[in-house]
């Protein structure tokens, strides 16, 4: 029998307060992104994205937390890539987010109790002022991490939407099967 002990910890008060969500929204450039913008000699914009980023959405997935996004922006590499982790309440080219959040809570009957936003940018703060517990990665503006519960250690598009995952997955109390699974 495996007995492996996850290694990740939390502060445990953090955690307590991540512990009711049930929806994690999550902004796309600076957060699922590194924030840069590539363009091709034909315009197209070109992002890159980090595994461990997407296999972290999936794992909420699986936990019975649903990731959603809400971006300002819109794009055939995002779209695909939002498409391959099965993510499927999305908003695109959305600068005022907070009534695009209110419509996914209530398509999922769910209450900003519930919620969860990871955000870098003031277009971000609305959002996270009214749900239950939000997360900045290392690299936001500083207005955006001076009102986050939790700034990641980690910037955005390098690990930083992974970290706030297993943040919830910890607070969730899944974590550690759900990483049994793997170890098995």
């Amino acid at each position: 029998m495996n007995t492996h002990t996850p290694a990740l910890t939390f502060d445990p008060a953090l955690l307590l307060s991540a512990q009711g969500v049930r929806v994690a929204y999550f902004d796309v450039d600076g957060v699922l992104t590194d924030g840069g913008l590539f363009f091709t000699e034909s315009g197209e914009t070109i992002k890159r994205f980090s595994t461990l980023d997407g296999h972290g959405l999936k794992m909420l997935q699986k936990a019975g937390i649903t990731p959603a996004v809400i971006t300002g922006r819109d794009s055939a590499p995002l779209r695909t890539r939002l498409q391959a982790l099965g993510i499927s309440h999305v908003r695109y080219g959305t600068e005022d987010k907070a009534p695009a959040a209110q419509e996914i809570l209530n398509e999922l009957g769910l209450e900003w109790s519930q919620a969860a936003h990871m955000g870098d940018d003031w277009p971000d703060m609305a959002v996270m002022t009214r749900a239950a517990f939000a997360c900045a990665p290392n690299n936001a503006h500083i207005e955006v991490k001076a009102i986050a519960h939790y700034v990641t250690q980690h910037d955005g598009g390098h690990g930083a939407v992974r970290e706030f995952c297993d943040l919830l997955l910890i607070a969730s109390g899944r974590y550690a099967d759900l990483l049994r699974g793997y170890v098995a």
